[in-house]
C-alpha cells in the first residue's frame, strides 16, 4: 500500500537516514551509576535471586529513596456534610465555558467541592465540543499567580475602599458630564447587555466599548457589508462534499467556532466524501488536514481568491492553474461547494460573494454572536480619552497595553482619566495602570447566561466558592448602581429573575441542570450586500514584498488568554512539534537563502537562529526561527499570545507579536530578518519516543483506491491481512500467539479504536488524558531532555511522493520542467524537495495494552500485569525502575519518574503549591521519581462504571463505556471511540469490523487492544 510514498517526521530525519538508530541510542539520556554495586556482586561465586534483585533494587535506590517516605497529611471532615456531596463520589453540573475567547458548553466534574475536570455537554452538540484550551481551563481556576484580592493605590485593601473610590468617580463625572467608559471583552449576555442598560440610566454619560485582544474585525465588517448585521455566519459542513479554504483555519479559531465536527461527519469514506483544498502560506492546522494543499505567499493567496471570483461571480475565466481547477471543482459541485477565506475584510467579502453564487448549503443562516468589537466605536473611545473626556474608565478583564499594536500610546494616555479600575486577574499592564483593581472571578466561580448564537441560550453557575477575594463585573455593576450593601446586589437572583423572559415554558432550574435550551432569539442571516469590486481592489493594493508574515493563533495558547496555564505551554503544537515557544516558521529555501539554520546537538535536541524581526518599521527581537516543511516560500508565520510580562511565570514565554497586529489584517508585507548570530533552544517533541525505523505507522490510501480496489486484493491490496509465513504455509496473524490466550469473553474486554480519518491533531485529548490522570508538567528543560510525562501523544508524520533521480527521470522521459517545476506553468517538479509541500497524518499513539505484552515479560518484580479486562496494570509500589518495561516497548508509551515533579521548587508549576494541587484528580495516585508510568485507559473510571452498574443490579451501556475514557471523551471529531467488544452492539466492536481497520506494528505479535484505521485522501 502506498509504496510510492516516503514519510519522515523531521526534515533531519528526511536528511540523515541514519538519525532514527541515534535517536533510539538516545532514548535515555542518562544512566544510573550500578558500577559499585556490580563489582561486589562480582566478587562473589554465585548470585542468586534474592541477590539479584537486591543488586537490581540498590541500582535504583537514587531514584526510589522517595517513595518510601510517604508525607502524612491530615484531612478535616464535614462537620454538616452538604446534602448533595458523598465523599469518593464525582458531581456534574452543568455550565457554561466563557473566558473571552472560548466558548462552549460543558459538564464540570468537582470532587468534594473541586472542580477537577471538564467534560463536553452531550445536549449541546456542535456548542458541547471542547478544545485543548477549554480542557486546560480548570487549571486556570487554580492559577497561583492570580491577584487574590483587591487593591487600591498599589496596596491591598477591601472591596469597601474600592466601591468607595468608583461610585466618588462616577459621580463626579456624572456631574461634570465626562464619560464613563466600561471597556469590556466581547460579552454576550442578554442579562449583561440589560444590567449595564440599567447602569446607564442611572450614569447617563456611561457607555459600553467591546475590546478584544484577537477581534474578528476583519470577519464582523464583511458581514456588516454583506449581510447587513454585524454577526459570524454559522456554517456546517455535513452537507457539503467540496469546501475551498483560502488563509482560512476553520479547524481552528475561524470565526469563533470550530468546523471540526461537522467536516468530520462530512469525511467519512465514501463516494460523497468532502474534498479539502486549501490554499494558505503557513502550515495550519486545516491544511495540515486538507486532501490538496496549495503553498503560496500571501499576495498570491489574495490573486487566486479574486481569480475565482471573478470565475464564479463574473464569468472572467481564471488564469492561473490553481485557480482554474479550483472554479473547475466549485462549478462541478455547485451548493454542495463552500468558500471560506481570511486575512483581511476584502477576502472574507469575496468568499461570502462566491458561497452566495454558489447557492452554498454549508451557509445555515444562523448567527454567531461571540464576537462584538468595532474597531470604529473603539477609535472613537481612544479619542474621548485622549481629549480628556473620560472621566472614569472600568476594564473588565482587558489589557489593551499588551494586546493592541497602540498600547504604549494608550497607555500614556491614561494619564488623562482621573478614575481608572481595573478588573483582572493578574498583575499585567492595565492592573498597573490603575488606581483601584478588582480580582475577577473565574467562570467557574461565577453566574451568568449567554446566547452564542441564533436559537440559543445557556447558563453559567459556579462549581466552587470563590478561592479569593474576587467578583465578577456583574456584581460591581450591581454594587456601583445600587450602593453598597444593598439587598438587592445578588447577581443569582438578577439573573434568575432576568432570564424568566429567555427560558420560556422551562424552569431556571431545568435550564440550570441542562445547561442549554433553545432561545427566543430568531436572528437569521442573509445576503443583503457585498461590494465585490472593492473587495478586489483591497487585495489588489496589498503590496507584495520578498517576505510577507502570517499571524495566527496557536491551537494551545489561543489569543494568549490562558498563557499562564503550564498545561497549554507544554502541550506540543500540532504540526511542529514544539512546546513552550511561539516562533517565526519560514521554508527550507528561504532559511538557504537567508544563512537560518535548524541543527540538532549531540544529545539530538534542536537549536535554531535568533533573528530581529521587523515589520513596517516595528522591530522584535531575539525571534527564534523554526524551519517548517510545508511553509510558502517568500512566507514567514508568527504566532499571537505569548511573551505576557507580569502575568504569571509561566505566561512570560516566547515574544509578543501583538505590536505587529493591527486588529484587522493577519497577512502583512514589508518584512526584513536580521540574524542576530546567537542561538535559540527548542523543546520539541517529535524527535524523542521513535518507533524505531518502522514504516506504514500512519496508514493512508487514496479514495479511489478505497472505493474500487478490494482491501485485500492479492496484488493491489491497500489493507491486507497480515500474515506469517510458515513451515505450514501462509496462516493469517490472528491464528498465531507466542503464548496461550486466555478466555476474555466474560464480562468485559476494552478496545479502544482511532481513526486516522477523523484526528484533525487539536490536542484536546491530551489535556483531558493530564487533567484526568494528574500527569505532571516538567518544563522546557525537561521536555528539551526527552523526559515529557505525556500518557498520549499526537505523533505527526509528513508524508510525499517519492521522488525521481535525474537519470531516472530522463529515462521516463520526463522534459526539464517536470522535472525542476515550474513556477510559470505552475508545474511542480519530480525533483524538488519532498519537505517541501509533504502531506500530513496525526496519530494518537498510547499504551497499546497489549494482549501479549511485551513489558510484562521483562519486569523483575511484576509491576506491570494483564487484566482479564485488556488493561495493561501498572503497579506503581512494586516498581523498582528498572526500565526494562519501557526498552521492550515497541511503541515508546511508557513514562520515567526522573524526579518527584510535585511539590518540587524545581518544577514550579501547579503541583508545587496548595491552589495548583487542588485540581488533582484523587482517584489517581500522584507518582513519585523512579517509577515507571504510562495509559491506563482510565481504568479508575472503567471499574467506577462497572461498579455503579453492579450497584443498581443493570448492564453497562455503550454509552457509558464511551465516556469512560478521558480521550475518547474529549474528541470533537469522534476519532476515538472507547468500548466494550463483548458488547455485540457497542460502537467500537462495529468498527473493528471496518476494512480501513489495522493494529500498530502487528506484525511483532504484542496484539494491542488498540487499533487504527487508515486515512483516506479524497484527490481528484
Amino acid at each position: 500500500m502506498a509504496s510510492n510514498k516516503i514519510q519522515f517526521r523531521s526534515i533531519h530525519e528526511l536528511k540523515d537516514p541514519t538519525l532514527t538508530g541515534k535517536l533510539a541510542l538516545k532514548e535515555f539520556q542518562e544512566e544510573i551509576p550500578v558500577e559499585d554495586f556490580l563489582e561486589s556482586a562480582e566478587k562473589t561465586d554465585g548470585t542468586s535471586r534474592r541477590d539479584f534483585l537486591k543488586i537490581l533494587g540498590f541500582s535504583t535506590a537514587a531514584v526510589t529513596l522517595a517513595a518510601c517516605e510517604a508525607p502524612v497529611i491530615k484531612t478535616i471532615p464535614y462537620v454538616v456534610k452538604p446534602h448533595e456531596i458523598i465523599p469518593g463520589v464525582p458531581n456534574f453540573y452543568a455550565s457554561t465555558y466563557f473566558d473571552g475567547f472560548d466558548f462552549a458548553s460543558v459538564l464540570v466534574k468537582t470532587r468534594e467541592g473541586r472542580p477537577i475536570k471538564i467534560d463536553p455537554n452531550p445536549a449541546a452538540g456542535d456548542l458541547g465540543k471542547t478544545n485543548a484550551r477549554a480542557q486546560a481551563s480548570v487549571l486556570s481556576l487554580y492559577d497561583n499567580d492570580k491577584v487574590k484580592q483587591p487593591k487600591f493605590e498599589g496596596k491591598d485593601d477591601t472591596f469597601d475602599t474600592v466601591d468607595t473610590f468608583t461610585i466618588k468617580g462616577l459621580e463626579e463625572a456624572k456631574a461634570s458630564g465626562k464619560k464613563i467608559v466600561l471597556l469590556s471583552q466581547s460579552f454576550a449576555s442578554p442579562t449583561f447587555k440589560k444590567l449595564f442598560a440599567e447602569f446607564k440610566a442611572k450614569y447617563p454619560t456611561a457607555e459600553l466599548v467591546t475590546y478584544d485582544a484577537f477581534p474578528y474585525s476583519a470577519a464582523l465588517d464583511a458581514a456588516q457589508e454583506v449581510f447587513g448585521q454585524r454577526a459570524l455566519p454559522v456554517y456546517d459542513l455535513k452537507g457539503s462534499e467540496l469546501v475551498v479554504a483560502f488563509q482560512a483555519d476553520f479547524l481552528g479559531d475561524y470565526n469563533a467556532a470550530s468546523l471540526e465536527t461537522s467536516y468530520a461527519a462530512a469525511r467519512v469514506p465514501g463516494a460523497n466524501m468532502l474534498r479539502h483544498i486549501q490554499v494558505e502560506s503557513n502550515m495550519s492546522l486545516t491544511g495540515a488536514n486538507s486532501d490538496s494543499r496549495y503553498r503560496v505567499k500571501p499576495s498570491d493567496v489574495n490573486k487566486a481568491l479574486v481569480e475565482v471570483y471573478n470565475a464564479i461571480v463574473t464569468g472572467v475565466a481564471a488564469k492561473s492553474k490553481v485557480a482554474t481547477e479550483i472554479v473547475k471543482e466549485l462549478q462541478a459541485k455547485g451548493s454542495k461547494a463552500v468558500v471560506l477565506a481570511d486575512g483581511s475584510k476584502g477576502a472574507q467579502v469575496l468568499a461570502h460573494l462566491i458561497n452566495q453564487k454558489l447557492g452554498s448549503v454549508a451557509f445555515t443562516g444562523k448567527a454567531n454572536f461571540l464576537r462584538e468589537f468595532d474597531n470604529a466605536r473603539y477609535q472613537e473611545f481612544l479619542g474621548w480619552v485622549n481629549a480628556g473626556q473620560v472621566g472614569v474608565l472600568i476594564t473588565n478583564n482587558v489589557d489593551p497595553i499588551y494586546s493592541n499594536n497602540k498600547g504604549q500610546d494608550f497607555k500614556k494616555s491614561l494619564a488623562k482619566v482621573p478614575y481608572v479600575i481595573a478588573v483582572t486577574d493578574k498583575k499585567n499592564e492595565m492592573y498597573k495602570a490603575a488606581k483601584a483593581v478588582i480580582p475577577v472571578a473565574n467562570w467557574l466561580e461565577s453566574w451568568g447566561d449567554m446566547e452564542p448564537q441564533t436559537g440559543v441560550y445557556t447558563l453559567m453557575q459556579p462549581t466552587i466558592q470563590k478561592i479569593y477575594k474576587s467578583r465578577q463585573i456583574e456584581e460591581s455593576l450591581l454594587v456601583w448602581k445600587n450602593g453598597k450593601n444593598n439587598a438587592a446586589n445578588n447577581y443569582y437572583d438578577y439573573l434568575k429573575a432576568n432570564s424568566a423572559s429567555l427560558l420560556g415554558a422551562t424552569s431556571f432550574n431545568k435550564a440550570l441542570y441542562n445547561g442549554i435550551v433553545p432561545s427566543n432569539n430568531a436572528t437569521m442571516l442573509s445576503y443583503a450586500g457585498g461590494n465585490g469590486a472593492q473587495a478586489v481592489a483591497e487585495l489588489g493594493n496589498f503590496k507584495a514584498s520578498d517576505l510577507e508574515l502570517v499571524l495566527y493563533t496557536k491551537t494551545s495558547i489561543g489569543d494568549g488568554t490562558q498563557a499562564n496555564n503550564p498545561w497549554l505551554q507544554e502541550l506540543p503544537d500540532p504540526i511542529t512539534r514544539m512546546s513552550w515557544d511561539n516562533y517565526l516558521t519560514i521554508s527550507t529555501k528561504d532559511a538557504e537563502r537567508l544563512g537560518i539554520e535548524n541543527s540538532l546537538n549531540a544529545r539530538m535536541q534542536l537549536d535554531g537562529s535568533l533573528v530581529n524581526l521587523t515589520v513596517n518599521g516595528v522591530k522584535i527581537e531575539n525571534v527564534p526561527v523554526f524551519i517548517q516543511p510545508g511553509q510558502a516560500d517568500g512566507s514567514v508565520g508568527l504566532a499571537l499570545g505569548y511573551g505576557k510580562k507580569d502575568s504569571g511565570a509561566t505566561a512570560d514565554t516566547g515574544v509578543n507579536a501583538y505590536p505587529l497586529f493591527d486588529g484587522s489584517n493577519l497577512v502583512i508585507s514589508n518584512v526584513s530578518i536580521e540574524k542576530t548570530g546567537e542561538e535559540h533552544e527548542f523543546a520539541g517533541v517529535q524527535l524523542q519516543n521513535t518507533l524505531m525505523g518502522r514504516y506504514e505507522i500512519a496508514k493512508e490510501v487514496p479514495l479511489a483506491e478505497f472505493i474500487n480496489v478490494p482491501f485485500d486484493d492479492e496484488h493491489k491490496g491497500w489493507n491486507k491481512p497480515l500474515e506469517y509465513h510458515t513451515i505450514s504455509g501462509a496462516l493469517p496473524a490472528g491464528k498465531i500467539d507466542l503464548w496461550d490466550a486466555f478466555d476474555d469473553t466474560d464480562g468485559p474486554h476494552f478496545n479502544l479504536s482511532v481513526d486516522l480519518n477523523s484526528c484533525t491533531g487539536c490536542g484536546a485529548c491530551i489535556i483531558a488524558c493530564q487533567a484526568e490522570n494528574n500527569v505532571p508538567v516538567v518544563g522546557k528543560e525537561e521536555i528539551r531532555m526527552s523526559r515529557d510525562m505525556f500518557w498520549l501523544r499526537i505523533d505527526r508524520y509528513y508524508s510525499s511522493e517519492q521522488k525521481v533521480t535525474v537519470y531516472d527521470g530522463l529515462k521516463q522521459g520526463m522534459a526539464v520542467p517536470e522535472l525542476y517545476g515550474s513556477s510559470v506553468l505552475g508545474i511542480e517538479g519530480a525533483l524538488e524537495n519532498p519537505a517541501e509541500n509533504p502531506d500530513v497524518i496525526f496519530q494518537p499513539v498510547m499504551c497499546q495494552h497489549c494482549n501479549h505484552a511485551p513489558c510484562e515479560t521483562v519486569c523483575p518484580v511484576a509491576a506491570t500485569s494483564h487484566s482479564k479486562q485488556g488493561q495493561n496494570h501498572m503497579a506503581y509500589n512494586r516498581c523498582i525502575g528498572t526500565r526494562y518495561c519501557a526498552n521492550n516497548c515497541p511503541y515508546k508509551v511508557r513514562r520515567f519518574n526522573w524526579f518527584t515533579y510535585n511539590l518540587n521548587d524545581k518544577f514550579d508549576f501547579n503541583m508545587n503549591n496548595d491552589l495548583g494541587r487542588m485540581v488533582l484528580n484523587p482517584d489517581v495516585v500522584v507518582r513519585t521519581r523512579g517509577v515507571m508510568e504510562k495509559c491506563s485507559m482510565c481504568i479508575q473510571e472503567t471499574q467506577a462504571t462497572i461498579l455503579t452498574a453492579k450497584r443498581e443490579n443493570r448492564k453497562v451501556t455503550d454509552d457509558e463505556f464511551k465516556n469512560s475514557c478521558a480521550c475518547a471523551a474529549a474528541c470533537s471529531t469522534g476519532a476515538m471511540q472507547f468500548g466494550d467488544m463483548n458488547d455485540k452492539e457497542s460502537s467500537v466492536r462495529k468498527l473493528y469490523s471496518s476494512n480501513r481497520r489495522y493494529h500498530l506494528l502487528e506484525e511483532i505479535g504484542t496484539k494491542p487492544n488498540v487499533f487504527y484505521h487508515a486515512k483516506v485522501r479524497n484527490r481528484v
